[in-house]
């Protein structure tokens, strides 16, 4: 049996149906209306992706944001090998001086020294003249000294004219000369037995004062004292009873073990 509703809605649907069949002419296709769906420049919107647009703009139903939160922990992996040493920095600034710090502790007394000698003294110094004059009689001659000025501890030997090093060290030298007219003037300033200065005056017709100054480093043993040089030409340097011209000086400067 059909239900009285059904039939109701069947017998709806049927007279509808013939209500439109009436109203069109016979022999004419039925036509639908027109509904737009895009212009000539645009493409056609699906239904589907038309209402994600009406939904996804009304607030009510947007898609809530969803940001997982990852546990780092989970994914730390084990504690790697220590790397290479890298290159030093640059040097910074010097940082301002700091207090002076506390006194140390006082040391060890050291072992005593080499004994040294009751007798000796770390002072040199000679100045002596010559008032003879001098001409040269051989190839090399020693000159030699008649006046005393100063002469410590008696370092220099005026029966030699040598002066003998006792006390090793820098020492300071000096030699001055007066020449004779019309003859050479040519010495050497000795250091045991190689020349290590010259003095030298050529030939004229006034007689002057010549000089030479050097500095030596003497070990304990070495001597010092000058020559006269032969040549061709007369060679001679002047002097007076009454006066002296010829004058040779000697002094420690520093010595080498103070």
């Amino acid at each position: 049996k059909m239900s009285p509703v059904l039939l109701l809605l069947l017998v709806s649907t049927v007279n509808i149906g013939a209500v439109l069949e009436k109203g069109l002419p016979r022999g004419e296709p039925r036509r639908l209306s027109c509904v737009r769906c895009c212009g000539p420049s645009e493409q056609p919107i699906s239904i589907i992706s038309s209402r994600y647009t009406r939904m996804s703009s009304d607030p009510a139903y947007s898609v809530p944001k969803v940001q997982p939160t990852i546990d780092i922990t989970i994914l730390k992996g084990e504690k790697g090998e220590m790397g290479e040493k890298g290159y030093p920095g640059a040097v910074g600034k010097e940082g301002e001086r700091g207090l002076r710090g506390f006194n140390g502790r006082k040391g060890q007394k050291g072992q005593p020294g080499p004994q040294g000698h009751s007798c000796k003294q770390l002072y040199a110094a000679f100045s002596v003249g010559r008032r003879k004059p001098l001409h040269s009689s051989d190839y090399f001659q020693q000159v030699t000294f008649d006046t005393e000025f100063v002469n410590l501890y008696k370092h220099f030997n005026m029966f030699s004219g040598k002066f003998f090093c006792y006390v090793a060290g820098i020492y300071y030298f000096s030699l001055n000369v007066h020449t004779w007219n019309f003859k050479e003037t040519y010495l050497h300033l000795m250091k045991n037995e190689k020349e290590v200065a010259i003095l030298y005056a050529q030939p004229s017709d006034r007689s002057i004062m010549q000089s030479q100054s050097l500095m030596l480093d003497l070990q304990e043993g070495d001597e010092v004292w000058v020559r006269m040089f032969k040549r061709e030409r007369e060679n001679a340097i002047y002097s007076e009873e009454s006066d002296v011209y010829i004058i040779f000086n000697g002094h420690l400067i520093k010595p080498a073990v103070e």
